[in-house]
Protein backbone atom coordinates (compact mmCIF):
# COMPACT_ATOMS: atom_id res chain seq x y z
CA UNK A 1 0.00 0.00 0.00
CA UNK A 2 1.32 3.42 -0.95
CA UNK A 3 1.46 6.67 0.99
CA UNK A 4 -1.70 8.77 1.24
CA UNK A 5 -0.67 12.42 1.28
CA UNK A 6 -2.29 15.70 2.30
CA UNK A 7 -0.58 18.81 0.91
CA UNK A 8 -0.86 22.09 2.84
CA UNK A 9 0.55 25.31 1.36
CA UNK A 10 -0.96 28.76 0.90
CA UNK A 11 0.56 29.18 -2.56
CA UNK A 12 -1.66 27.48 -5.11
CA UNK A 13 0.99 27.34 -7.85
CA UNK A 14 3.45 25.63 -5.52
CA UNK A 15 0.80 23.10 -4.47
CA UNK A 16 -0.04 22.36 -8.07
CA UNK A 17 3.63 21.81 -8.91
CA UNK A 18 4.15 19.42 -6.01
CA UNK A 19 0.95 17.54 -6.79
CA UNK A 20 1.97 17.17 -10.43
CA UNK A 21 5.26 15.60 -9.34
CA UNK A 22 3.60 13.22 -6.89
CA UNK A 23 0.93 12.17 -9.38
CA UNK A 24 3.68 10.53 -11.44
CA UNK A 25 4.59 8.26 -8.51
CA UNK A 26 2.59 5.03 -8.34
CA UNK A 27 3.25 4.67 -4.61
CA UNK A 28 1.83 8.11 -3.75
CA UNK A 29 -1.72 9.44 -3.69
CA UNK A 30 -2.51 13.08 -2.89
CA UNK A 31 -5.89 12.65 -1.22
CA UNK A 32 -6.48 16.34 -0.47
CA UNK A 33 -4.87 19.76 -0.26
CA UNK A 34 -5.42 22.96 1.68
CA UNK A 35 -3.97 26.41 2.24
CA UNK A 36 -3.71 26.95 6.01
CA UNK A 37 -3.05 25.19 9.30
CA UNK A 38 -6.68 25.06 10.37
CA UNK A 39 -7.57 23.24 7.17
CA UNK A 40 -4.78 20.76 7.80
CA UNK A 41 -6.44 19.45 10.95
CA UNK A 42 -9.85 19.17 9.27
CA UNK A 43 -8.41 17.41 6.21
CA UNK A 44 -6.43 14.93 8.27
CA UNK A 45 -9.52 14.12 10.31
CA UNK A 46 -11.51 13.56 7.12
CA UNK A 47 -9.00 11.72 4.89
CA UNK A 48 -6.71 9.89 7.36
CA UNK A 49 -3.46 10.41 5.39
CA UNK A 50 -0.13 8.78 6.15
CA UNK A 51 1.97 11.86 5.41
CA UNK A 52 1.27 15.60 5.53
CA UNK A 53 3.46 18.00 3.54
CA UNK A 54 3.21 21.21 5.56
CA UNK A 55 4.29 24.71 4.57
CA UNK A 56 5.92 26.49 7.51
CA UNK A 57 4.68 30.03 6.75
CA UNK A 58 0.90 30.31 6.44
CA UNK A 59 -1.88 32.64 7.59
CA UNK A 60 -4.05 31.80 10.60
CA UNK A 61 -1.95 28.97 12.09
CA UNK A 62 1.63 28.48 10.87
CA UNK A 63 2.99 25.11 9.90
CA UNK A 64 4.84 24.49 13.15
CA UNK A 65 1.77 25.12 15.32
CA UNK A 66 -0.37 23.07 12.97
CA UNK A 67 2.16 20.24 13.21
CA UNK A 68 2.04 20.34 16.99
CA UNK A 69 -1.76 20.14 16.93
CA UNK A 70 -1.74 17.34 14.36
CA UNK A 71 0.76 15.21 16.26
CA UNK A 72 -1.22 15.63 19.48
CA UNK A 73 -4.52 14.64 17.86
CA UNK A 74 -3.27 12.15 15.26
CA UNK A 75 -0.01 10.59 16.53
CA UNK A 76 0.23 8.16 13.61
CA UNK A 77 0.34 10.93 11.00
CA UNK A 78 3.83 11.87 9.81
CA UNK A 79 4.60 15.50 8.96
CA UNK A 80 7.25 16.85 6.59
CA UNK A 81 7.83 20.60 6.83
CA UNK A 82 8.33 22.55 3.60
CA UNK A 83 10.26 25.77 4.17
CA UNK A 84 12.45 28.48 2.71
CA UNK A 85 14.31 28.79 6.04
CA UNK A 86 17.50 26.83 6.68
CA UNK A 87 18.19 28.44 10.08
CA UNK A 88 18.86 25.97 12.87
CA UNK A 89 16.18 27.62 15.02
CA UNK A 90 13.42 26.91 12.51
CA UNK A 91 14.55 23.32 12.04
CA UNK A 92 14.90 22.59 15.75
CA UNK A 93 11.51 24.10 16.56
CA UNK A 94 9.81 22.08 13.83
CA UNK A 95 11.41 18.82 14.95
CA UNK A 96 10.59 19.47 18.61
CA UNK A 97 6.90 19.87 17.75
CA UNK A 98 6.84 16.45 16.10
CA UNK A 99 7.79 16.89 12.44
CA UNK A 100 9.67 13.90 11.04
CA UNK A 101 11.06 15.66 8.02
CA UNK A 102 12.25 19.13 6.99
CA UNK A 103 12.72 20.07 3.34
CA UNK A 104 13.77 23.33 1.78
CA UNK A 105 11.58 24.47 -1.10
CA UNK A 106 14.68 24.59 -3.30
CA UNK A 107 14.67 20.77 -3.11
CA UNK A 108 15.19 18.59 -6.14
CA UNK A 109 12.42 16.23 -7.22
CA UNK A 110 14.29 13.13 -6.05
CA UNK A 111 14.76 14.68 -2.61
CA UNK A 112 11.00 15.17 -2.21
CA UNK A 113 10.21 11.63 -3.33
CA UNK A 114 12.94 10.10 -1.18
CA UNK A 115 11.89 12.13 1.87
CA UNK A 116 8.29 10.94 1.62
CA UNK A 117 9.37 7.31 1.24
CA UNK A 118 11.75 7.50 4.21
CA UNK A 119 9.25 9.22 6.51
CA UNK A 120 6.38 6.98 5.38
CA UNK A 121 8.48 3.97 6.39
CA UNK A 122 9.18 5.34 9.85
CA UNK A 123 12.42 7.24 9.32
CA UNK A 124 13.37 10.90 9.52
CA UNK A 125 14.60 13.10 6.70
CA UNK A 126 16.39 16.44 6.53
CA UNK A 127 17.29 18.38 3.41
CA UNK A 128 21.02 17.87 2.66
CA UNK A 129 21.75 21.56 3.25
CA UNK A 130 20.11 21.34 6.68
CA UNK A 131 22.12 18.24 7.50
CA UNK A 132 25.32 20.00 6.51
CA UNK A 133 24.50 23.04 8.66
CA UNK A 134 23.72 20.87 11.68
CA UNK A 135 26.91 18.90 11.16
CA UNK A 136 28.96 22.11 11.08
CA UNK A 137 27.37 23.22 14.34
CA UNK A 138 27.98 19.81 15.90
CA UNK A 139 31.62 19.92 14.84
CA UNK A 140 32.01 23.44 16.25
CA UNK A 141 30.61 22.34 19.61
CA UNK A 142 32.63 19.13 19.60
CA UNK A 143 35.84 21.03 18.95
CA UNK A 144 35.06 23.45 21.73
CA UNK A 145 34.25 20.76 24.25
CA UNK A 146 36.67 17.99 23.42
CA UNK A 147 39.57 19.52 21.53
CA UNK A 148 41.87 17.87 19.04
CA UNK A 149 42.75 14.88 21.23
CA UNK A 150 39.23 13.50 21.09
CA UNK A 151 39.17 13.81 17.33
CA UNK A 152 42.51 12.03 17.07
CA UNK A 153 41.23 9.19 19.24
CA UNK A 154 38.13 8.95 17.07
CA UNK A 155 40.30 8.22 14.06
CA UNK A 156 41.06 4.80 15.52
CA UNK A 157 37.35 3.98 15.20
CA UNK A 158 37.28 4.78 11.52
CA UNK A 159 35.42 1.88 9.83
CA UNK A 160 37.86 1.32 6.98
CA UNK A 161 37.30 -2.40 7.30
CA UNK A 162 33.56 -1.88 6.77
CA UNK A 163 33.23 0.77 4.08
CA UNK A 164 34.76 0.53 0.63
CA UNK A 165 36.77 3.45 -0.72
CA UNK A 166 33.82 4.49 -2.90
CA UNK A 167 31.43 4.31 0.04
CA UNK A 168 33.78 6.54 2.04
CA UNK A 169 33.73 9.04 -0.83
CA UNK A 170 29.93 8.97 -0.91
CA UNK A 171 29.74 9.43 2.87
CA UNK A 172 32.06 12.44 2.65
CA UNK A 173 29.90 14.02 -0.05
CA UNK A 174 26.76 13.44 2.03
CA UNK A 175 28.47 15.27 4.88
CA UNK A 176 29.22 18.09 2.43
CA UNK A 177 25.46 18.46 1.93
CA UNK A 178 25.23 16.84 -1.50
CA UNK A 179 21.97 15.32 -2.72
CA UNK A 180 21.96 11.99 -4.57
CA UNK A 181 22.19 13.91 -7.82
CA UNK A 182 25.05 16.02 -6.47
CA UNK A 183 26.97 12.93 -5.39
CA UNK A 184 26.38 11.32 -8.78
CA UNK A 185 27.69 14.39 -10.61
CA UNK A 186 30.74 14.66 -8.35
CA UNK A 187 31.72 11.00 -8.80
CA UNK A 188 30.53 10.63 -12.41
CA UNK A 189 28.21 7.75 -11.54
CA UNK A 190 24.45 7.22 -11.87
CA UNK A 191 21.94 8.22 -9.19
CA UNK A 192 20.90 4.56 -8.97
CA UNK A 193 24.48 3.63 -8.09
CA UNK A 194 24.55 6.39 -5.47
CA UNK A 195 21.37 5.03 -3.90
CA UNK A 196 22.93 1.58 -3.73
CA UNK A 197 26.03 2.99 -2.04
CA UNK A 198 23.90 4.93 0.47
CA UNK A 199 21.90 1.81 1.26
CA UNK A 200 25.12 -0.14 1.88
CA UNK A 201 26.50 2.65 4.07
CA UNK A 202 23.36 2.74 6.22
CA UNK A 203 23.44 -1.02 6.65
CA UNK A 204 27.13 -1.14 7.58
CA UNK A 205 26.83 1.80 9.97
CA UNK A 206 23.57 0.49 11.46
CA UNK A 207 21.98 3.88 10.72
CA UNK A 208 18.27 4.47 10.12
CA UNK A 209 18.79 7.25 7.59
CA UNK A 210 21.48 9.33 5.92
CA UNK A 211 21.20 12.12 8.49
CA UNK A 212 22.02 9.71 11.31
CA UNK A 213 24.88 8.27 9.28
CA UNK A 214 26.42 11.69 8.66
CA UNK A 215 26.10 12.78 12.29
CA UNK A 216 27.69 9.51 13.40
CA UNK A 217 30.50 9.97 10.89
CA UNK A 218 31.20 13.52 12.09
CA UNK A 219 31.04 12.48 15.74
CA UNK A 220 33.65 9.80 15.17
CA UNK A 221 35.87 11.82 12.86
CA UNK A 222 35.26 9.62 9.81
CA UNK A 223 34.70 12.57 7.48
CA UNK A 224 36.02 16.11 7.21
CA UNK A 225 33.72 19.12 7.37
CA UNK A 226 34.89 22.21 5.56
Amino acid sequence: MGARIVLIDDHKLFREGIKRILDFEEDFEVVSEGDDGNQAIDLVRKHHPDVVLMDINMPSINGVEATKNLVNQFPDVKVIILSIHDDEGYVTHALKTGAQGYLLKEMETDELINAIKVVFNGGSYLHPKITHNLVLEYRRLANGNNGANALQKAEYRKPLHLLTRRECEVLQLLADGKSNRGVAESLYISEKTVKNHVSNILQKMDANDRTQAVVQAIKNGWVEVQ
